[in-house]
């Protein structure tokens, strides 16, 4: 095996932990989750490719995804997704159904057509979550604009955010690195966020030497000891078979197509 390929491997492997594999579909069903808990678990994979992050799921099946997997996974439910409405009431309401459902996680969309509004709903949403993981998604592909998504950081990182994600998945531009340079140097310069708080880079990684590039930003901005599950997740769908491809030896590009 050269240098080069057990580089990759590595890499494969510390994204894999890293993933938080998702399924966000509007026509999700049951059946649907269980088989997305099963691939997490890596039910059918090669022996011993182990195990992702987290599992993150609509409210409505958080329940289920709790009860088939283990407790090292962690069950990521979104809130306020996927328009990142001001509606408090509404925000609120999905936070509670997933703390209520048994989730160790919330993923947040902040209204970031109109942060003014931003700091008291993520406020009210911390509160209906104390001891979740709360993920607060800035959508910087629609923000576009470097000082909007600083300021988005900002006032996420303000209202107790335990990680800055870039996007739903959902708009036209997801995670790119110039997004992701933003975040991450919003985390580095806080002082009280630097040593604690996370990046999750979603939407549009689907190969393995794209998450490389992600995993690189961080390990360059918060240091090498958080590249790990605590300060970095991986929101994504299909960048699972890619890692379960180079796990089993096929070969990849060195670098992401997309970028």
């Amino acid at each position: 095996m050269t240098a080069a390929t057990e580089d990759l491997m590595a890499t494969a492997r510390t994204a894999l932990a890293c993933l938080d594999l998702t399924s966000l579909n509007d026509g999700d069903t049951a059946a649907d989750i269980d088989t997305l808990c099963d691939k997490a678990m890596g039910h059918g994979a090669s022996s011993g490719r182990g195990a992702v992050a987290a599992v993150c799921v609509w409210p409505r099946f958080v329940a289920q995804a709790r009860a088939r997997l283990p407790r090292a996974i962690a069950v990521a439910a979104v809130a306020n997704f996927p328009d990142g409405s001001s509606d408090i009431a509404r925000a609120v309401a999905d936070t509670r159904a997933i703390v209520q459902a048994g989730g160790d996680e919330v993923d947040v969309v902040i209204p970031y057509r109109d942060l003014a509004s931003a700091p008291a709903l993520l406020a009210a949403v911390r509160a209906a979550c104390p001891q979740q993981r709360l993920k607060v998604i800035l959508e910087t592909g629609e923000l576009q604009d470097a000082a909007l998504i600083t300021r988005a950081c900002q006032i996420a990182l303000d209202a107790g955010a335990d990680f800055l994600k870039t996007s739903t998945g959902k708009v036209k531009v997801n995670a790119t690195p110039a997004a992701a340079e933003l975040l991450l140097q919003a985390i580095a310069s806080d002082p009280q966020a630097a040593a604690r708080v996370g990046f999750k880079p979603a939407g549009g990684v689907r190969t393995v030497a794209d998450a490389a590039l992600y995993l690189a930003l961080t390990a360059r901005h918060l240091g090498p000891a958080a590249v790990q599950p605590q300060r970095l997740r991986i929101g994504a769908s299909g960048l699972l078979a890619d890692i379960e491809a180079v796990l089993a030896g096929a070969a990849r590009p060195a670098a992401g197509a997309s970028y």
